[in-house]
């Protein structure tokens, strides 16, 4: 009989860590089968046609984990066509799968289309939401809650319980009118009111058991205002925003822009003695101020709180806000969906291959008025660039290069693979504007009042700065972010003000494999990009391919 052999320390190591590599990659496969169809609700009083998913408003928290494949069949029984896409969500290496109008032809009345992307190396609070006709207006957004691996611990102690919270201002128009004024130079009125998790003042509870601590989930889910979230006497301990974990701090309040999505703990009471407490997600920077309320509820709460809602910063204070953004820091030390601390990827120390300065303004073209970037207004074709693209039916393009301005056109910014951008967002107008880029989060590295210039870049962040996907740029401000485009694909970059993109505030970047000299193309393995579906949808000139 042959003697056992004891593995030395080195080969009990690689074996433990070729163990730990197989936990970490383990992943799981997610069905989800969603209806999307109508139903007539009245969150703020006055009946409405609201888009449901099965029945749900707002729709099912889609719930996974780090690495899952998730599959999502969407039965489309509206009256017109309709995509989700699913705001933060990177789709790595498959915008076959992002949902916005260049990515993919609509889901048609009666039909159905499976959505199928992995959750690669991501954690964190996101929500998705309908892209088209501006049908966001109506409802069809929910909750998505990424979990970390369990062989990553979070840095924090395991939460009693997460809720998802969705805020956003609520308009009691039907959109289809509401878009039909915008389609006509008129736009969006002031909102009629503020809905947290669809429901109208004192509708949304959440339960509170004594000492326990909670997760919040929070996301503005709304179409164009900036909302000030607080809850009265319990102070929230600010974790992560949008897949990436923070210095942990405690805010009384948050401003949380159109788009972006935060996470608090709070920490429920010892004794209620009785009391229920407000929850309050109040309008920033608007002429009136709305607020959706909510109620925290102990086991022991005789009723509804009483008293006067608690106070948050004032309506026009920009620099309460602007200092609230600038006092977050990502943590060097924490893990996220990956085994190794977020700090070890240093940003800062990267070679910039490219500059964009992308200033927005609202500006007549043909007789209307329309939003545009550098003096370009997103025109759509008939057929989306990502098929335009694959079965080479392209037609030129341009970006900021019209022959006369404003203009509408295709705007696309063609990049390489790796390339690493510095992009600063240049505010002229007196409202807030919020951006978002698919595929991606980025450094939010500066922001400052007035124009910027290469001055700035010297006191930018370039160690700790947030890493986020949507970020917001103050009246008459800038807002810098660095970006690396490590995810082959085309990926909407688009204002999150709902009629700001209906009209026009977008643009694509067409990330493409590294540039083969040789046979004068960009190279894309398998590896980098995932084919076209199966499945895929065809329309337009791709119709009959």
């Amino acid at each position: 009989m042959n003697p056992i052999r004891l593995l030395t320390s080195s080969e009990l190591c690689l074996c433990t860590c070729f163990l730990l590599v197989l936990f970490y990659r383990g992943w799981s496969q997610l069905f989800y089968d969603w209806t999307v169809s109508y139903s007539q609700l009245a969150p703020l009083g006055v009946d409405k046609q609201v888009i449901v998913i099965n029945g749900m408003f707002p729709g099912p928290v889609l719930y996974a984990s780090t690495n899952d494949v998730v599959n999502v069949s969407i039965h489309n029984n509206l009256r017109e066509p309709f995509l989700m896409t699913w705001n933060g969500v990177q789709m790595r290496k498959n915008s076959w799968q992002d949902g916005v109008q260049e990515t993919n032809c609509p889901i048609l009345p009666g039909q159905n289309w499976t959505y199928s992307f992995q959750l690669k190396d991501q954690i964190g609070s996101f929500f998705y939401f309908p892209s088209l006709l501006l049908h966001k207006a109506a409802g069809g957004y929910g909750a998505i809650h990424l979990n970390n691996l369990p062989i990553i611990p979070i840095p924090f102690p395991q939460p009693y319980k997460d809720y998802a919270v969705l805020i956003g201002d609520w308009f009691n128009a039907d959109y289809r009118d509401l878009r039909a004024s915008l389609e006509n130079g008129v736009f969006l009125p002031h909102p009629d009111g503020i809905l947290i998790n669809g429901l109208g003042p004192n509708q949304a509870r959440f339960e509170f058991e004594p000492s326990a601590t909670y997760r919040l989930r929070i996301s503005n889910v709304g179409l164009k205002t900036s909302l000030n979230f607080r809850i009265e006497g319990h102070p929230m301990l600010l974790v992560e925003t949008e897949g990436s974990y923070l210095i942990q701090q405690y805010y009384d309040s948050l401003d949380i822009h159109v788009g972006q999505s935060y996470s608090v703990l709070v920490t429920a009471k010892n004794q209620a003695n009785g009391k229920s407490y407000y929850m309050v997600a109040s309008s920033r920077f608007t002429i009136l101020e709305h607020s959706g309320i909510g109620v925290i509820h102990y086991p022991d709460s005789a009723g509804d709180p009483v008293g006067p809602l608690p106070l948050g910063p004032g309506l026009s204070n920009y620099n309460f806000s602007i200092e609230q953004a600038r006092s977050m820091r990502w943590d060097l030390i924490a893990s996220a969906a990956r085994p190794n601390p977020q700090g070890s990827y240093h940003y800062g120390t990267i070679p910039i291959t490219r500059t964009l300065i992308l200033e927005n303004n609202v500006m007549v073209i043909g007789s209307k008025r329309r939003f545009t970037i550098n003096g370009i207004s997103f025109m759509h074709s008939d057929t989306p660039l990502k098929l335009l693209d694959y079965f080479q039916l392209n037609e030129e393009s341009k970006y900021a290069a019209a022959a006369v301005l404003p203009s509408s056109a295709t705007s696309i910014v063609d990049a390489f693979y790796r390339d690493f951008f510095h992009i600063v967002f240049q505010n002229p107008l007196l409202e807030v504007q919020s951006w978002h880029i698919d595929g991606y989060n980025f450094f939010v590295v500066g922001m400052g009042w007035g124009l910027w210039d290469e001055s700035k870049k010297a006191g930018y962040n370039i160690v700790d700065a947030v890493s986020r996907s949507t970020v917001q740029v103050y009246p008459l401000s800038w807002t810098a972010i660095l970006m690396e485009l490590d995810n082959i694909g085309t990926w909407n970059l688009r204002s999150q003000n709902a009629e700001n993109w209906y009209l026009g505030q977008e643009l694509y970047i067409r990330v493409k494999g590294v540039w083969n000299w040789l046979d004068e193309q960009s190279d894309i393995s398998a590896r980098d990009e995932a084919p076209i579906p199966d499945n895929v949808i065809k329309c337009g000139r791709a119709a009959d391919l």
